[in-house]
Order: structure tokens, then C-alpha cells, then sequence
């Protein structure tokens, strides 16, 4: 459809991958490289500025790769959610999807078992799944192929430390900022700052998994959401609205629908550039 089109053709020049003339950017040649998405290969581009490329390869993997979870038996149900909960991240799902393949890469496997035996019993153990977990390993070799043969630089691994959580969390917010949620009652009721849709947390969402519960994100970036997936909302991380405020663009933030939303962000903004404005005290 038309509306269909002009939409991707504004995301597209939100992510700076359009010149003034509607041509491809030099960000969106390099985005064109990879595989992905328009918003995933801007984030995987964004991370080379954030050094956490080695985390971002394999997420992009795992978020290409089909999706992880399967149901597990309805015996093996409370087992199965207590070794899930081992790999929940605190930070959210895309932590816990990173989590998740360097577990399955790092796993202990049984000598005695053949190797396809040996990944299925892990598999069936966190009711995750060896065919998808192995194609993100594909794709992750792909994506990183890609990078060595344009020369993108690829950063050590750093998962674990929390400089490289708020690096994750950057380079998402720079592919992912149209893809913003707040939720307004404190009660999971997440409000989509495009257009007002309200929608909620999925049943495996790592937030809904902790044990004890606690109070869920007010602010998260989202995969992707489709109203027939029971109107949730796929793969959610918590993000602090002053970090979209600094990464997104400007224009993007002013073109929102009116809300709350908008006005607290523009708030944000004002003071963000306040602070930008007070001259430096000479030494």
C-alpha cells in the first residue's frame, strides 16, 4: 500500500539512511550489506561506535534465527521455568537472548552422547530450541563475515560489565527508537509513541518471569508487535527515556503524536539541551 511505502521510506530517512535527494545515505550503503532489517543492521552499526559489536552480532543472530522459546511439556513445566529463570537477564529479554546463546555455546555436553543427542537434552532442559539456537550461530558467522569484508571494527567481548549493558542498550536505542513504549498506569498497560497503540508484556518476557516480582519498566524498546500476537509486544528491554532523548533524532522526537509521552521527552530535551548551552568555566 502506498501509506505502507511512505512509512518505510520515513523510517528509513529517520535511521539517516536516505541523503537529501532519497538516495541511499553512506550509512544506508552500509546498512544495505547486511541481511537484516533496516532497524537491526543500524543498531549492529551503531555498536561499532559503542564497542559492543561481539554482543550485537550474536543478538542480531538470535533475533534473525527463529524464535527460541518452545513450549515445554506440561510434566516438566516447573522444572523448565526454574532453569529458564537461571538465564533471565535483570536488563531484559535481548540481555536474556545473548544470555541464552552463550550458554548453548558454552554448554557442558555429555562425551557419551553424539552431539545432536547432547544439544537437544540441554535444549529440553530450558524448553529453548537446538534449531534455532544453531542457526543464530550461522547467521552470527554470516553477519560477522560481513563486517570483516567492509571493514567495520569488531570490539571484544564485554557481556557481563555494566558499561557494556549501557553500550547494548545505545547502539538498540540507535536502531530501535522508533520502537518506544511507556507504560502509563504503572500497571503494563505500554503505550507505542508512533501512534498510541496500547499493548502489553508477552507471557515470557523476562520481567514477568522474576521470582520475587518486581515493579515492571516504565520505559522499554521492543523488537517488534503485531495485534495478532495477543497485542504484545516481542523481545522487551527496559530503556531510560534520557537515553532516547540524546540518540534519537530531534526531528523524530517533535514529529511524535501529541501525549504525555511526547511532552515528558521534549521536557527532557529542553534541560538536555539547557545543559549543552551552559558555557564551559575556563581552568
Amino acid at each position: 500500500a502506498p501509506e505502507s511505502l511512505m512509512q518505510a521510506l520515513e523510517d528509513l530517512d529517520y535511521l539517516a539512511a536516505l541523503d537529501d535527494d532519497g538516495n541511499l545515505s553512506e550509512v544506508g550503503i552500509i546498512m544495505s550489506e547486511f541481511p537484516l532489517d533496516p532497524q537491526l543492521a543500524k543498531a549492529l552499526i551503531a555498536s561499532c561506535e559503542f564497542d559492543c559489536v561481539e554482543e550485537m552480532v550474536s543478538l542480531a543472530a538470535m533475533l534473525t534465527a527463529s524464535p527460541c522459546f518452545v513450549p515445554p511439556s506440561t510434566h516438566l513445566e516447573e522444572a523448565v521455568t526454574m532453569h529458564r529463570r537461571a538465564l533471565l537477564h535483570p536488563d531484559g529479554d535481548h540481555f536474556t537472548l545473548i544470555n541464552i546463546f552463550n550458554a548453548f555455546q558454552q554448554r557442558d555436553a555429555d562425551p557419551a552422547l553424539p552431539a545432536d543427542n547432547a544439544d537437544e537434552g540441554w535444549c529440553r532442559k530450558h524448553a529453548v530450541s537446538g534449531e534455532a539456537l544453531r542457526l543464530a550461530g550461522i547467521v552470527r558467522s554470516e553477519l560477522l563475515e560481513v563486517m570483516q569484508r567492509i571493514e567495520l571494527p569488531v570490539s571484544p567481548p564485554a557481556f557481563g560489565t555494566d558499561a557494556n549493558v549501557l553500550n547494548i542498550q545505545r547502539a538498540l536505542i540507535s536502531g530501535y527508537f522508533l520502537k518506544v513504549a511507556r507504560d502509563i498506569d504503572g500497571s503494563g498497560n505500554y503505550v507505542m509513541l508512533t501512534h498510541k497503540h496500547v499493548a502489553h508484556l508477552p507471557p515470557a518476557c523476562c520481567y514477568l518471569l522474576r521470582q520475587p516480582p518486581q515493579r515492571l519498566p516504565p520505559w522499554v524498546l521492543y523488537h517488534e508487535f503485531t495485534i495478532s500476537q495477543d497485542n504484545c509486544l516481542r523481545v522487551v528491554s527496559e530503556i531510560q527515556p534520557q537515553m532516547l532523548v540524546e540518540l534519537a533524532p530531534q526531528y523524530y522526537l517533535s514529529n511524535l503524536p501529541p501525549s504525555e509521552s511526547r511532552d515528558l521527552l521534549m521536557e527532557l530535551r529542553e534541560k538536555v539541551v539547557a545543559v549543552e548551552d551552559v558555557p564551559a568555566v575556563p581552568e
